[in-house]
């Protein structure tokens, strides 16, 4: 049954699946309830099956993981894209898109059965060849190892949004999983390999004096903050889920901001903009998005966004509206390279419906995040 939250006026109230919490004051006050989350964190391919690996462990299964530890372009899914496998048959994940993934299986099927941890190694085959190869081109190589105790952890780590690194010896020596903070567990000999692992993300090979090492750098999800929970939010948030964006809804009003309504979001939180929007902790990777059309929403959520290093804040609206917005702000003291930062009217132009809108929407998003912006037109 999902969580409901208290009707009554009062303080803000914040609800969040993804390690849910209730809060009756700011975002960072003491008083939370803890709820677990269908929803994975961390924007790797290893969320991507997350939710599997978390409900086969809690089973008692037997797993084999797979991992792309090497790929050379062009290759069907990038380097730590994860694929598990169970004794009873169950898979999740993908480590290309369908050329060698019978073949993966099979090995991790082999592992379960006794077989050592091992690499496997895919190359290009000439067409109509009937040898186990990539139909698509390119080189990749996958290591197959068992969940161990540390994978557990990760999990865990994972669910609650940690930075962590997962250190994986492509020579039969385990594993080792570490924080920022400096936490370590599971074979410590591996430690060296972490030089260079965070901030993250990343996935690249290292040597240490255990010879041949693969590090992994998980890193929680960027967030989507979508001020508004009106119709076109609703569109944005489910677009934006999978996009891989943690989503947070924002609004004061109780009949709208429901997860009912936003049944794809991590965070609906009922508050003003300008209490649900902290600056401090709005990160480069994040992208704020003021939907409600109302200078009461916008003009507070704009100004929390332009105070922190967010990395795209976009504002819905004619350009009668972005120009009223920027008159507003002009008023708070922002200055024109301040308001400059703003995306406004939000979104690439690819349609007038809102389902089109939202795909603008979240396509803008994307590509100022990936660098891609502005768009080459030639």
């Amino acid at each position: 049954m999902p969580f409901q939250a208290s009707q009554q006026a009062g303080p803000p109230i914040f609800i969040q699946k993804n390690w849910a919490f209730l809060h009756t004051g700011r975002p960072d006050g003491p008083e939370a309830v803890q709820l677990p989350s269908k929803r994975p964190s961390g924007d790797t391919p290893m969320r991507e099956i997350l939710s599997e690996l978390e409900q086969w462990h809690a089973a008692g299964e037997r797993i084999a993981l797979a991992v792309v530890v090497q790929a050379q372009r062009p290759a069907p899914r990038p380097v730590g894209s994860w694929l598990a496998v169970t004794a009873s048959g169950k898979i999740a994940g993908s480590v290309s898109t369908g050329c060698v993934e019978s073949a993966v299986v099979q090995e991790a099927q082999a592992l379960l059965a006794g077989k050592a941890a091992h690499t496997l190694h895919f190359t290009m085959t000439d067409e109509g060849s009937w040898e186990v190869g990539l139909t698509c081109g390119g080189e990749i190589a996958v290591h197959v190892s068992l969940f161990t105790d540390v994978h557990a952890r990760l999990l865990t780590a994972l669910r609650q949004g940690e930075t962590v690194a997962l250190v994986t010896s492509l020579e039969g020596h385990g594993h080792l999983l570490a924080w920022e903070d400096g936490r370590k567990e599971g074979n410590l000999d591996l430690a060296a390999a972490l030089e260079g692992a965070f901030p993250g993300p990343q996935a690249a090979h290292r040597t240490t004096p255990q010879g041949e090492c693969f590090v992994q750098t998980f890193v929680p999800p960027p967030t989507l903050n979508i001020v508004g929970a009106v119709h076109l939010a609703q569109l944005l948030a489910r677009l934006a889920t999978v996009a891989g964006y943690h989503v947070r809804v924002i609004d004061p009003h109780t009949p709208f901001a429901t997860h009912e309504r936003f049944p794809t979001a991590d965070e609906v939180v009922r508050a003003w903009p300008q209490e649900a929007l902290i600056p401090t902790f709005l990160r480069p990777t994040d992208a704020v998005v003021a939907l409600a059309h109302d200078p009461k929403f916008d003009v507070p959520a704009l100004a929390a966004a332009l105070r922190s290093p967010v990395g795209y804040i976009g504002l819905l609206g004619s350009r009668h509206t972005q120009a009223a917005r920027r008159d507003a702000l002009r008023e708070l003291g922002f200055g024109e390279d301040e308001l400059a930062r703003i995306h406004g009217p939000v979104g690439f132009k690819v349609g007038a419906s809102f389902e089109a809108i939202a795909v603008g929407i979240i396509a803008e998003i994307v590509a100022v995040h990936n660098g891609k912006w502005p768009l080459k037109t030639s």
